[in-house]
Order: C-alpha cells, then structure tokens, then sequence
C-alpha cells in the first residue's frame, strides 16, 4: 500500500507538471501581439483580427508564394490576380517583438512587420522570391481600387484603410470583394489604417510619395504616456529625453526603402535629432507626425539638415522637388488628420550619403541642444529617425 501510495504520487506530480508546462510552451510561441494601437493573434498560416485602436477592417492576412499560390488557385503566371482567392497561406510564426514593432515569418520567403503606431502600418515584405497576399476584409467594408498598386477599403462607420505596393506588383480587388497583392522580390506590400475621416488630400499625397518610392521612411513620434511605454521601457526603441522629468519619446520608424536607414537619437521638449543614411546618393523624403504632447509648438517646427536651415516649402510637391536634385533641402508642415493632436513634417533631403536632422521648435540653435546621441550641428530629425531605424533593423536580425 505504501508503495502504492508513492507511485499515485509521482503520477500526480508529473500531471501537475506536465499541465504546467503546456500554457508556457503555448506562451511561448508567441501566437499574439498586444501593443498600444495594434494587436492581432497567428494562427497557423494567417495572421488575424488585425486591430488598430480596436478598430478591424482587415479580419486576417495570409501570404504564399506566388508560384506555389497560382498552382493551387488553378490560374496561369499571366492570369489576372482577381481570379486568385482559393489558394492556402504558408505557414507563418511571431518571430519577435517589442514595445513597438512586431515580425512575422512566413514559410514561403516572405516577412511581415507590424508597427505600433497609430496608423497601424504593416508591411510584407517579398525577401525570397515573387510572393502572393490574400486580405479577408470585414463583412462592413467595401475595397475599391485606385490604381494597379494602390486599394482603399472603407468601413460603414467611415474607417478606412489602404493597401499600397511599393516596388514592383500589383495590388486589386478580387471576384469576392477582398484584397489579393502579388509583389516581386525585393518589393513589399504597405496597409495603412485611418479612423472615420481622418484619411485627407494630404494623406493621399504622403500615400504617392511612399508608393513611388519618393518618401523612404516613416516617423511617429509619442510621449511615453502615449505610448504606453515605462520611462526604462525598451531604450533600444525609444529616444531620450533631455527634460528634468527624464520620460522618454517612443520613435516608431517604418523604413519603405531598403537601402534607407533611419535612427532618432535624442530628444527634448523642442528638439528632435536624428540620422537618416542611403546607400544612393539621389534625395528622397522622410515622413514624420509628431505628437504635440511630445513635442512642444510642434506647428512651428523648423529643420535643419547637418546645421543648415531647410527651406520651408508650401506643400508636399515642393518638398519632391527638393528632393529630386534641389539645391537645399526642404521641409512642408501641416495639422495631421489623426484623431490624436499632431503635426505631420515632410522632410525633402536633397542628397544622401549620411544626413544629420534636426526638428526643433521655440528659437532652437542649430546644434544639438546638448542633447545625448549626437555628433555635431544640425544633429535633428533625421538623427532621430536613423536611430530608431538601426534599432528596428537590429530587432528583424534577431
């Protein structure tokens, strides 16, 4: 009986482990993402309820090869992609987060990256080879068409969202009324999220910039409390505060262009300093909306690229133009869309290799403000998102 009593005792130490351990192994696959604006979960070869402030249009995402995608939708390499909506997602897993970012591995060569900014962008990006995107929409939305590489799906309570692809591809509205992208390697496809109204003349034009290859990064600037973010919270992707109170700006930088580095370095209540670095030398446009409560007077904004004052220019056009082999750099300000009070800055730099920016407010100098993270004058936005772009890189790698 002893002995008896013994083994029924072990047996239930090891249930009890063994029914321990399977909700950490299940944790531990990392089967869902929960930031401050987005959360979403994996399930198997999909990737689903995709919320941005608890918002959901698309319902869920999945990506194969578009070899492998066309064999099992029956349709030919020259078929139209309207026809391709019966073909099974590879199988994908959430190989890394943080405070700001997640990534998801697809089986069939590609990579999504979701951003936790409130725009809720997503990327998928082709890295081996032609890759093939089917997005279910909820049953309010309706997907319209805009271009060969551009679809905006609205939802009844006016929220919409946009499909964008960057590269080569296409992008369309298939027989039933969701979204099919086929995207050549090296390209990727964008989703962008707008609250009801918000999306404007203006975003359409940030929306070009981006599709055209013009704009090459992206930054959303945040105050801790915003963010959600602990003051010591993930420093890799945060930008530090030179203010008494020591909270921190939480950088979310989106990179659209592969051969665009950008990292935020430092900041302070009216400077932001960051890097933006091209292999090319040919100038492009770094995109950033501000959050006015971490950033004061953020209206009246000036930049300067390695110390020289940029132009300030009347629109998004001129900010292109400087970009395209203009004499100075230029940058265009305006009130963001967003439901959260920001500034949007286009910031048109007019040659690469490594730039300096600087975004102050308030009468700033030039230099760096004393701010921590830089390397000379004119240390500003650009410094800022450079940062936050090597971080980002970094995270992908791991």
């Amino acid at each position: 009986m002893k002995f008896r009593a013994t083994l029924l005792s072990a047996l239930l130490v090891v249930s009890l482990v063994g029914a321990a351990a399977a909700p950490a192994a299940a944790t531990q696959s990392g089967e869902a993402y929960s930031g401050t604006h987005v959360e979403f979960q994996t399930q198997n070869s999909a990737v689903t309820g995709y919320a941005v402030n608890d918002a959901v249009i698309v319902e869920n995402v999945s990506v194969q090869s578009s070899e492998e995608a066309r064999s099992q939708a029956g349709i030919g390499a020259d078929a139209g992609l309207s026809t391709a909506t019966e073909f099974s997602g590879a199988g994908l897993q959430l190989a890394s987060q943080t405070s700001l970012s997640a990534t998801v591995s697809v089986e069939s060569g590609a990579e999504m990256q979701a951003h936790d900014n409130s725009r809720g962008i997503f990327q998928v990006r082709a890295n081996d080879g032609a890759q093939m995107v089917h997005a279910n929409l909820s049953s309010d939305s309706e997907a319209e068409s805009e271009s060969d590489e551009r679809v905006v799906v609205t939802k009844e309570d006016g929220s919409q969202g946009t499909f964008i692809v960057v590269g080569d591809g296409e992008v369309v509205v298939n027989e039933e009324g969701n979204v099919t992208a086929e995207v050549e390697e090296g390209s990727q496809l964008v989703y962008r999220q707008y609250d009801d109204g918000e999306r404007s003349e203006d975003d359409e034009q940030k929306e070009q910039m981006i599709q055209n290859g013009t704009a090459t990064a992206e930054v959303f600037v945040e105050s801790a409390a915003e963010s959600g973010q602990d003051s010591a919270d993930d420093g890799e992707d945060s930008a530090e505060d030179g203010s008494d109170e020591g909270e921190e700006a939480a950088a979310s930088v989106v990179e659209y262009g592969q051969d665009t580095t950008v990292e935020v370095q430092s900041r302070s209540e009216n400077t932001i300093n960051m890097t933006a670095e091209r292999s090319q030398s040919e100038g492009k446009v770094v995109l950033a909306t501000i959050s006015n409560e971490a950033f004061s007077n953020a209206e009246d904004v000036e930049v300067f690229v390695d110390g020289e004052a940029a132009a300030q220019a009347d629109s998004y056009s001129e900010v292109e133009q400087a970009a395209q082999g203009g004499d100075n750099s230029a940058y265009y300000v305006s009130q963001s869309s967003s439901a959260e009070a920001s500034t949007d800055v286009a910031i048109g730099v007019n040659h690469f290799s490594e730039r300096d920016v600087s975004m102050q407010s308030d009468g700033g100098s030039g230099d760096d403000g004393g701010m921590t993270g830089g390397d000379g004058a004119g240390f500003g936005v650009f410094a800022a998102v450079a940062a936050l772009g090597a971080a980002l890189l970094a995270t992908r790698r791991l």
